[in-house]
């Protein structure tokens, strides 16, 4: 096993190029294969990379579980680092895509500004959401359930509410 920082940066390597065909990534994929590239794998290698790039320099993880991408994308449109109209066009051009390449390719550009912020998101949940991404129906429901958590009003997942003792 390398340093953590060379994990990184083997995990960094993957993007922009297809699943598979990086050998720095190969120890870190875990899903079956037969040989042949399956949707999973792609998604795996998506997901593994662009978690390279949100936790470089981080010394929080990056990871949480239940921390959706709408939820997380949410912070940054309330964060006053970046302007909410511009997170709003870089979302929705993200949603708006209909392939995996595209998807990723957007994701990619929203990752460090999450980074900036230090909001994590769920990787396990965005490896599940990307793999549905290549279908027209499953596309829908993981873009309505970004939607809906993009803009929810209600309580921020990762914040601690207060509680009323009385």
């Amino acid at each position: 096993m390398q340093p953590p920082g060379e994990d990184l940066a083997s995990l960094r390597s993957g993007l922009g190029h297809p699943a598979g065909t990086v050998p720095a990534l190969w120890p870190f994929y875990t899903s079956p294969t037969d040989g042949r590239m399956t949707q999973e794998l792609e998604a795996e290698h998506a997901a593994l990379s662009l978690f390279g790039l949100h936790q470089q320099s981080q010394r929080q993880p990056m990871h949480k579980h239940g921390v959706s991408v709408g939820a997380a994308l949410r912070a940054l449109h309330h964060s006053d680092r970046f302007s909410a109209e511009a997170v709003d066009r870089r979302v929705a051009a993200a949603v708006n895509t209909t392939s995996v390449a595209a998807l990723v390719y957007r994701l990619r550009g929203l990752v460090p500004q999450l980074r900036s912020i230090g909001q994590p998101l769920d990787y396990d949940a965005l490896l599940r959401d990307i793999k549905h991404w290549h279908h027209s129906e499953s596309r829908r429901r993981v873009r309505r359930d970004w939607g809906l958590a993009y803009h929810s009003w209600g309580a921020q997942p990762d914040k601690q509410q207060p509680t009323n003792a009385s």
